[in-house]
């Protein structure tokens, strides 16, 4: 090949067209942006868990669970390390004098030196190092904000008044969302006991922080006693336990930001396709020239490959530049998810992996539309027929190494061949869908086509079936930016209108619990002075499983061909006596007596779930272990729970005359009307009985809310990449449209159409675009939102279709003024004059 020429002829040939080549490349730039953007975000969050794991357990290793620790796991401890701390954690209710308030605090009583590593952050700083040693309370700043405390006024907890000495800035041991809900509170573990609130019903968790003095690989210790640690019901976390429990937190975060980028880039390749291919198109004339000149097809294909790499390339340094900007400003919007401030540097490999990425996928997609150019013969400098290659055989190689490009960039995300291939088989579908969808409604138009109607409107009408058409690029490229968008709205909205639901008629929307059985009487008095309905108030017994089908839990658990599930096995049973099941519940096998009869036999109920964990079904034995006295019961009938309602369940379901004399608590189950009523009766009942808790789900719901907005706020951030690149896709697509439509609209100028008529025509085709873009893209987003929410989030599906209307509004209203712009030059100067620019 003679590369001067072709270099020469590349940079001559380009200078008439740079603009058009440049207005499609936009879209690379920022797909290559949020490529790296995300993928820096992304290895720094993955560098600063690594770095930081152990300042945030703040010790090496943690054991625990809902029981205390034995003796075995004690010495154990005792082994490893001279310096522990005990923690006793419980979800409480806590009273604030001085602002006449309650609130739902999770509270933790500490010993010891904790934490270990890095700094438990107060103000002042030194009530981090005096509240264990003296009646104190520590309590989160945002609890303090929420209402009006200063340090100096007191909480009450259970029995026990404490007075705050510091506000807590910061917090260890956990990263998980129960902070959302409960604010925590600080106080000596020594002083746990004087509150009382460790009762039969309360919600406890017992933690040992362990400090390794040793060189000990701590990995290898977990492993050995893994087991036994879950046999006895306690859990074990070391720091890389916690590296790994934070990354797999993080790590559907950072799968869902990959595929944003991958879509945003796949999007923009669509965009870069259909614009090289109108631009081939456009350059046919030109090739055949160079062709008559004694230019080879190869060397014609180089001289316009060069063209689009050159161009490709540039884009896609300038979207590595936009995109490491861009990552600075990914932890402002996603603040609101970590637990603590991501460090932002300029990552070289995601700036290497997504120039490299950027370049091989622009250079793929625009491959197939250029190889075309190969087989453009002299003879088209005289043929103005648009004639129809066959099918290059290098193409389908193209459409494979595509494929094989996709599935290996999800492979980098996912670890998982089949994933990849799963996922990209997913891509390959939707696209093939919408591309099916374009081919069908182009036949239509052409099959039955309203020859009786208007001239505008056939003119317009066959403007999608005739060559150079937009039809298919229009409905692929915004069909799918559409979809993504409608999405994304839809369940959004199905998640917002759930939750909203939940407080809606009779649903209830408090709970208390801990309530002692001589209590009962009294809460009931409570409730319904407030005007409020006693929906439930059921007791509730713990008991341990000791032995089912004639071996006991050691037995079990030390039998290593069993097929009953650990947790089922270790499961702290709280169950109830009721003389009917609930009415939402359904019966799926047996029949469930409600009564005992006195006899020797006790059937009891349960849950599918749980029966099917521990793995019995009718008739099988079961003891039970009620607080030292051993109970034989049968699987008398099994049912499915209803869990959506917001009322109190149980796995397993004793019949009355039972368990009436066992030690138990109740919880009562009620509706607020509003605000002001809920907070008068959480006071009202801190105040009469300080042993219960009052769980108020109005609150948790807004909670809820407040997440699920941070959760869409984020979602629309990143889908905004998407969306904007398909717009991109969309104008750019509409604009080179004008090269392709222009000859025509001379033609009518020069026949003698007018201003107005050629105006009508256009705006019958690209509304016509984009009315079947924008259906296209909804109703895939309808169908899938409809799936999702019926197999995956288990929601009800009610649409709310103004969001869904406001984009194909937006979508059409978008095509058609485009459209009509592109229109202005054939209808304000002559005919001539646009021909010797064109």
């Amino acid at each position: 090949m003679n590369w001067s020429l072709i270099v020469k002829t590349a940079i001559r040939d380009s200078r008439k067209d740079r603009s058009k080549l440049l207005l499609f490349m936009s879209s690379i730039i920022l797909g290559v942006a949020a490529l790296v953007a995300i993928n820096s975000f992304n290895d720094n969050l993955v560098r600063d868990i690594e770095n930081q794991s152990k300042s945030l357990l703040g010790a090496d290793m943690t054991v625990g669970g809902n029981r205390p620790l034995n003796d075995d796991i004690v010495s154990s401890l005792d082994s490893l390390s001279t310096e522990r701390t005990s923690e006793v954690e419980l979800f409480s209710m806590s009273y604030l004098p001085s602002a006449n308030e309650s609130q739902f605090v999770r509270l933790k009583g500490l010993t010891g030196n904790f934490p270990y590593y890095g700094k438990l952050i107060t103000e002042p700083t030194d009530a981090a190092n005096t509240y264990k040693s003296s009646l104190a309370a520590l309590v989160d700043d945002g609890m303090m904000l929420q209402y009006n405390l200063e340090v100096g006024d007191s909480i009450k907890l259970g029995e026990t008044t404490f007075p705050i000495t510091g506000r807590i800035m910061n917090a260890f041991g956990s990263v998980d969302a129960g902070a959302s809900f409960a604010p925590s509170v600080y106080i000596g573990g020594k002083n746990v006991e004087a509150t009382k609130l460790i009762q039969p019903g309360s919600i406890v968790n017992y933690k040992e922080y362990v400090k390794v003095d040793t060189d000990i690989d701590l990995d290898a210790w977990e492993d050995d006693r893994r087991k036994d640690f879950r046999n006895q019901g306690q859990r074990v976390t070391t720091v890389e336990d916690q590296r790994e429990n934070l990354q797999e937190a993080f790590s559907n975060l950072n799968n869902f930001l990959n595929i944003v980028a991958l879509i945003s880039l796949l999007l923009a390749c669509i965009g870069v396709a259909s614009s090289v291919l109108i631009y081939v198109k456009t350059k046919v004339q030109s090739i055949a020239i160079l062709r008559c000149l004694g230019m080879k097809g190869e060397e014609a294909f180089m001289v316009y490959f060069l063209q689009i790499i050159s161009l490709g390339t540039l884009s896609v340094i300038v979207g590595v530049a936009i995109g490491s900007i861009i990552q600075v400003i990914l932890p402002l919007v996603l603040q609101g998810f970590l637990p603590y401030e991501v460090n932002m540097s300029i990552s070289p490999i995601a700036m290497i992996k997504g120039f490299v990425m950027g370049v091989l996928m622009t250079s793929l997609f625009a491959l197939g539309p250029l190889l075309s150019i190969r087989r453009v013969t002299p003879l088209r400098t005289l043929r103005v027929s648009d004639e129809v290659p066959e099918r290059d055989p290098l193409q389908w190689l193209i459409y494979g190494l595509i494929f094989i490009t996709i599935t290996g960039f999800l492979y980098t995300l996912t670890a998982s061949v089949l994933d990849a291939t799963i996922f990209s088989m997913g891509i390959l579908v939707a696209f093939l869908i919408l591309y099916g969808v374009a081919r069908s409604v182009t036949w239509a138009v052409r099959k039955f086509f309203p020859s009786g109607a208007s001239f505008v409107v056939r003119q317009g009408l066959s403007n999608l079936y005739r060559p150079n058409n937009q039809t298919l690029t229009l409905i692929v490229s915004i069909g799918l930016g559409t979809g993504i968008l409608t999405l994304l709205f839809i369940l959004q909205g199905l998640i917002l209108n759930n939750v909203e639901g939940m407080g809606v008629g009779n649903q209830p929307n408090m709970i208390v619990f801990g309530i002692e059985a001589d209590q009962k009487q009294e809460i009931e008095e409570i409730t319904k002075s407030f005007d409020m309905p006693v929906i439930q108030n059921v007791p509730v017994v713990t008991m341990e499983l000791a032995e089912w089908k004639g071996k006991t839990k050691k037995e079990w658990l030390s039998d290593t061909t069993r097929t009953s599930r650990r947790w089922a096995i270790n499961r702290e049973a709280r169950v109830s006596y009721q003389d009917t099941i609930p009415p939402d519940d359904i019966l799926i096998e047996g029949t469930y007596t409600g009564v005992h009869d006195g006899g020797d036999s006790i059937f009891i109920s349960l849950d599918e779930r749980y029966s099917e964990g521990l793995n019995v079904g009718l008739g099988d034995e079961l003891v039970w272990n009620v607080q030292g006295a051993m109970i034989t019961t049968y699987v008398g009938s099994i049912r499915k729970i209803n869990f959506r309602k917001m009322e109190s369940r149980f796995f397993i379901l004793f019949p009355t005359g039972v368990l009436e004399d066992a030690p138990q608590f109740m919880i009562l189950v009620t509706k607020s009307p509003e605000k002001q009523i809920t907070a008068d009766f959480r006071n009202a009942v801190v105040k009469s009985m300080p042993n219960a808790s009052v769980i108020d789900l109005g609150s948790i719901l807004v909670t809820l809310n407040d997440i699920i907005t941070k959760v869409s706020y984020v979602i629309k951030f990143m889908a905004g990449f998407s969306i904007l690149i398909g717009l991109i896709v969309l104008i750019s697509s509409l604009f080179l449209s004008k090269f392709q439509r222009i000859r025509e609209s001379v033609l009518l100028r020069t026949l003698g159409a007018v201003e107005n008529k050629i105006y009508k025509i256009n705006a019958v085709e690209y509304a016509s675009l984009g009315i079947l873009s924008a259906l296209t893209g909804i109703s895939l987003a309808v169908f899938g939102s409809f799936m999702l929410a019926k197999f995956v989030f288990e929601l009800d599906f009610n649409l709310s279709w103004w969001p869904i209307i406001g984009i194909f509004v937006f979508i059409v209203a978008l095509t058609v003024l485009i459209g009509l712009w592109n229109s202005r030059d054939v209808v304000k100067r002559s005919p001539l004059e646009i021909l010797r620019n064109v």
